[in-house]
């Protein structure tokens, strides 16, 4: 049964989609917390495309930028975060390819340089392991940060 607080769902979603990219598993979650049928959903989910309110890869990439740019988040984790919300892997892939690789390589020198320097009062090894670990956690690649650390070893010595 629908809920009476939903006047207009169809409108209700479009207002919820112009607001910010959404994946199409957020939209029929919120379709489905309306309270309506499925036929109802994928409906509504077809005519959302259709209009243009709804477009998953313009979702990811908006995200993956999103992400990378105000969070700092890696690769890896804005990868396993599209997935999480059912997005496609060719999307996936889309969005990935949208960060500038160099720009991607400066973040991970300038957080590395940032959380090193934090670091100071500690010996190097544990210095270093709380580094890697602080970047990986973000999702970045191992090697990447391997390098980057590299670079600042090679600065100090």
């Amino acid at each position: 049964m629908m809920r009476d607080s939903v006047k207009d769902p169809l409108e209700k979603i479009k207002r919820y989609c112009a607001y910010q990219e959404r994946s199409h598993f957020e939209v029929k979650n919120k379709l489905y917390s309306f309270g309506l049928p499925t036929s109802r959903v994928e409906a509504f989910v077809a005519t959302l495309i259709e209009e243009n309110y709804l477009n998953e890869e313009r979702f990811a990439i908006s995200f993956a930028r999103g992400k990378f740019m105000l969070k700092k988040w890696g690769r890896v984790k804005i990868k396993y975060e599209l997935g999480l919300k059912r997005v496609g892997a060719a999307n996936i892939k889309t969005s990935l390819k949208e960060i500038n690789e160099e720009d991607y390589r400066q973040m991970i020198q300038n957080l590395v340089e940032k959380k090193w320097d934090a670091l100071v009062g500690e010996d190097t090894f544990s210095r270093q392991a709380k580094t890697v670990q602080y970047l990986l956690q973000k999702g970045y690649e191992l090697p990447l940060v391997q390098q980057a650390l590299k670079n600042i070893k090679d600065k100090i010595s």
